[in-house]
């Protein structure tokens, strides 16, 4: 019951925010166009539900490279553009994933997905990794709120966030995904996350 509850939600509070941010998305995508040579969104294979691969769609946020597939993106990245900064701050690169949802690759609620390459990279390093996987991805999570957002520079910061991830995974509850829906809404709009 509330995983049907859980896709309901997904499936509704999707489709209303692409309906009302439709201007804003044109916005972003006139400004990207305009400021950066190369395509408005970008594709990546991530990892998802149960393991399955799946292409994440993203406002484009770097200058086209040849790591984008491999490489996390770290705080001086030179490979940012100027607007990208802006968008990965705020967040709002990550509005198209509002399709991946729709389609059912993805929850609102739920482990960040990452890099097929990360997966792994890290899934023989950190204890328990592939259990993250036991959740469709969501857009944001547990470990983003509890400050797991962002790079991970080294195996124990990638551990930290797999340990929060687990920790949603074996807590999950509709009441818990709108406590991190809220968090999120919140460091979304006083640019905290």
């Amino acid at each position: 019951m509330q995983k049907a509850l859980k896709r309901i939600f997904d499936f509704v509070i999707a489709l209303l925010a692409i309906i009302a941010l439709a201007p804003l998305w044109i916005v972003i995508a006139i400004w990207i166009a305009a400021t950066s040579p190369g395509g408005v969104f970008f594709r990546q294979r991530r990892t998802g539900y149960m393991g399955e691969e799946f292409d994440l769609l993203k406002f484009r946020s770097m200058y086209i490279n040849h790591e984008a597939d491999t490489k996390q993106a770290s705080e001086n990245d030179p490979r940012i553009t100027p607007i990208g900064r802006f968008l990965r701050r705020s967040s709002l690169d990550e509005l198209p994933q509002l399709y991946n949802v729709l389609r059912g690759d993805m929850s609102i609620i739920g482990p960040r997905p990452h890099m097929v390459a990360h997966t792994d990279y890290y899934t023989p390093r950190v204890k328990n990794y592939m259990r993250r996987h036991e959740m469709r991805p969501g857009l944001t999570g547990y470990a983003q709120v509890s400050g797991f957002r962002g790079a991970t520079p080294t195996v124990d910061d990638m551990r930290r966030r797999v340990e929060a991830d687990i920790y949603y995974v074996d807590h999950y509850s509709l009441w818990l995904d709108l406590k991190i829906f809220f968090l999120t809404i919140w460091k979304m709009l006083t640019l905290k996350l």
